[in-house]
């Protein structure tokens, strides 16, 4: 018989006419509702075998699928969360049912959530990605409907000078300031630092490193050590067996606690987030002087692009050309000559002469 019930619930058990046998639950203790969905997947599997037609699939089994394709993402546990929210909107629902329309009212009910733009395109960007992938690799859509992204605000770049940052470190509780003053002094990222362990330490070399799993490029970024980075690390030997930042015993996971933003109110710090501290470690690195190569490969960035945001800290290099305009000035001297203001060179006589005829 191909319909039996098991644990409540009545399962199918049938051959499809390609010779494959297929057993799988109907989800339902219903057996109207159960022998419909087995004669409704007999038929679809008979005209998928003898009129090729493409088998239908629901936005759950995108999303089983691309999270199974996706677990080496760094992101993945973000992406997770935004997944679940689409689950209110798309759970159950046929690819085909995605249209453009609907898209449309999944941007409006984030929106309505009081969210900010960068927040709604963060959740479109997956519905987005998971759309291309059935189109694009799995076959399951002829095409995909537009995912249009909302504007987002171009923001400058948030860091401290070396004031503010003082002042900050000098208001956070002891184990969150050796925390902050390392990423300020490696520009490591929050989860790097939160993670570090004696096993990714040299002290005897000054150096540690991030293997490829825990960086966000998924590639392993070596980290020089300065004498900053040293003194902290040396301070934290003993207080834990494996993890180099611990408090009251445990490795730290959390680090945007009540205390962070407590201590940035005292500080007269706002709109800082501990990101930024990475910001400011950048950027205090091009107005130093850094290239912005030996920053890319510093921060462990995978292309140049994500570095030339700090480019601007720093106009050095530019200084020349602008000196240039200097040769371009004409002044007259108190004889009637016109010299030349960048070398005090005369000028030719019909120079001269041009010269004061314009006077």
């Amino acid at each position: 018989m191909s319909l039996r019930k098991r644990g409540g619930l009545y399962w199918i058990d049938v051959v499809a006419p390609t010779g494959e046998r297929v057993r799988r639950s109907t989800g339902t203790a219903n057996k109207a509702l159960a022998q419909e969905y087995h004669d409704q997947l007999k038929a679809q599997m008979w005209r998928l075998a003898k009129l090729g037609e493409r088998p239908r699939h629901t936005w759950n089994d995108a999303v089983v699928r691309w999270l199974k394709e996706s677990t080496h993402k760094a992101t993945i546990e973000s992406d997770k969360a935004h997944l679940r929210w689409l689950d209110k909107y798309l759970d159950g629902k046929d690819l085909d049912f995605i249209s453009r329309a609907v898209v449309d009212r999944i941007t409006d009910a984030k929106l309505r959530e009081g969210v900010s733009n960068a927040t709604v395109n963060r959740t479109l960007e997956i519905l987005r990605a998971i759309l291309r992938r059935c189109v694009n690799e799995w076959e399951w859509l002829d095409k995909a409907p537009r995912v249009r992204m909302l504007r987002e605000p171009t923001r400058r770049i948030r860091f401290l000078n070396r004031d503010e940052a003082q002042r900050l470190l000098a208001e956070l509780p002891e184990h969150l300031a050796d925390m902050a003053a390392f990423s300020l002094a490696t520009g490591l990222r929050r989860a790097n630092v939160t993670g570090l362990q004696w096993s990714q330490v040299d002290l005897v070399r000054r150096q540690a490193w991030i293997h490829p799993d825990q960086a966000k490029a998924r590639k392993a970024i070596a980290v020089p050590l300065n004498a900053e980075a040293v003194t902290l690390i040396r301070k934290q030997v003993g207080r834990h067996p494996t993890h180099v930042f611990s408090f009251r015993g445990r490795p730290i996971r959390q680090v945007s606690t009540k205390a962070w933003y407590q201590a940035q109110q005292r500080a007269g710090i706002e709109d800082f987030r501990w990101h930024d501290l990475r910001h400011t470690w950048a950027s205090w690195h091009v107005q130093g002087g850094t290239p912005l190569y030996a920053l890319q490969e510093l921060g462990g960035w995978e292309s140049p692009e994500m570095v030339r945001r700090y480019a601007h800290l720093s106009v050095e290099h530019l200084a020349p050309y602008a000196d240039r305009l200097c040769a371009l000035r004409v002044v007259g001297n108190e004889a009637g000559e016109v010299i030349e203001a960048a070398n005090g060179t005369n000028l030719s006589q019909g120079q001269k002469r041009q010269g004061a005829s314009s006077r």
